[in-house]
């Protein structure tokens, strides 16, 4: 933890991964983020994975370095408590974030009639009001038939659309709360996970060149679009993905692999110059041809060695197990990560977060609070209620502590 953003506090409504990772990416930075929850846990409180204990590792990993208030959502008298801890007085406090919808008690209207200068961050399915995750939102933009062969589609284990509204949230909390100190106006901020794809379709080119060339991009399996790039296999049938998107990248992939000759004829044969990434990649399969014997006649060791001192752009492929259990950059001795006590799990390898302001110490990541862990001292801290009133929350079950 990095604490640039000590002193801010953030109110989060949250499930699934978007809004719960943009609230993690402010927590990490040192921002108060007070988590709210039904008594009991969410939707996602128990969701896979979990431990032997049923105890969520995905809901823990989400919720790194927050605190947590558990409160009987369904109740007016939660409710209001709820709204209460959004719109208290403060200058660093009136922040919310949010994917539950923006209605009814949690409308922007009726938040906004108790503070005006809200800063409320509302993320949404798509446009229309409808419902939508990370792999509904990702058929719809086309991405599986990129995946797959073209015909059947291939969805992806990774769900990138959700981790980017996770930054967007962070961004337009901070963007929102800078205007705030200079102008004294809240905002309400919204955005959509759809739009949020859409978007980035956009930014990369695939939108512009479906309108300009009328084509409908392939797709290229382990290759890479508009560069070279590709997976080899080594002698032992170990794989590395091999990466020359710039010149000199490519020149050191020819110059260890020793093609450059056999490279020199096939750019006569061609009629292209393998200097210019475009050619590269439309000889990519010939390419590929000469480059892979290099591969073929060493083991994944020996390709690993003699790549390690090039410039070439290269990088293994292992499993998950590999990862965590044999590189060293999943490890402590990368600065990244520290081996922390998770309550209720134990230890675990944690990363922090991987903005570094070097002008700031740092410490190690915060672990995920437990379901209400704090609910007594933010009701006494944030609220200012008395042990008085607490317990009256707590004989009515409006609130709930930890076990």
């Amino acid at each position: 933890m990095q604490n640039i953003l000590k002193g801010l506090t953030i109110i989060e409504g949250s499930a699934f991964i978007a809004a719960p990772s943009g609230g993690m990416t402010v927590a990490q930075l040192g921002a108060d983020v007070i988590r709210f929850d039904q008594i009991g846990g969410g939707i996602d409180y128990k969701r896979w994975p979990i431990d032997e204990k049923g105890n969520s590792l995905y809901w823990h990993s989400l919720n790194k370095g927050k605190r947590s208030i558990a409160v009987d959502l369904r109740s007016d008298e939660g409710r209001e408590l709820i709204v209460d801890l959004i719109t208290v007085a403060g200058e660093n406090r009136g922040i919310f974030v949010s994917n539950f919808p923006a209605r009814g008690w949690l409308a922007d209207e009726k938040l906004r009639g108790r503070r005006e200068d809200l800063i409320y961050v509302s993320l949404a399915g798509d446009r229309h009001g409808s419902s939508a995750l990370d792999y509904t939102v990702n058929s719809k933009v086309g991405i599986p038939f990129l995946n797959g062969d073209g015909i059947t589609p291939l969805n992806s284990a990774l769900p990138a659309w959700d981790i980017i509204a996770g930054q967007q949230i962070a961004v337009g909390l901070l963007a929102a709360e800078r205007h705030r100190r200079l102008t004294g106006e809240g905002q309400f901020v919204s955005l959509t996970l759809a739009d949020i794809a859409l978007a980035t379709m956009g930014h990369l080119g695939y939108l512009a060149e479906i309108q300009v060339s009328g084509n409908t991009r392939e797709p290229m399996g382990n290759s890479i679009f508009g560069t070279f790039g590709h997976d080899f296999e080594c002698s032992d049938g170990g794989r590395v993905m091999i990466v020359g998107v710039s010149l000199n990248q490519w020149n050191a992939l020819v110059e260890v692999t020793g093609v450059k000759s056999k490279v020199l004829q096939l750019e006569k044969e061609l009629g292209i110059d393998c200097s210019q990434e475009g050619d590269r990649f439309i000889a990519r399969h010939r390419l590929i041809e000469l480059i892979a014997p290099w591969f073929r006649t060493r083991s994944t060791s020996k390709v690993h060695q003699e790549l390690a001192v090039t410039g070439v752009c290269w990088g293994p492929y292992q499993t998950l197990s590999e990862l965590v259990s044999g590189d060293v950059d999943c490890s402590t001795q990368n600065p990244l990560f520290s081996v922390i006590e998770q309550p209720g799990i134990g230890e675990l390898l944690t990363p922090s977060q991987p903005l570094k302001f070097h002008a700031l110490s740092s410490e190690d990541p915060k672990p995920a609070p437990s379901l209400g862990q704090n609910t007594e001292e933010i009701l006494i801290q944030v609220l200012g209620l008395s042990d008085q009133q607490i317990g009256s929350l707590l004989k009515k079950k409006i609130v709930a502590f930890a076990d």
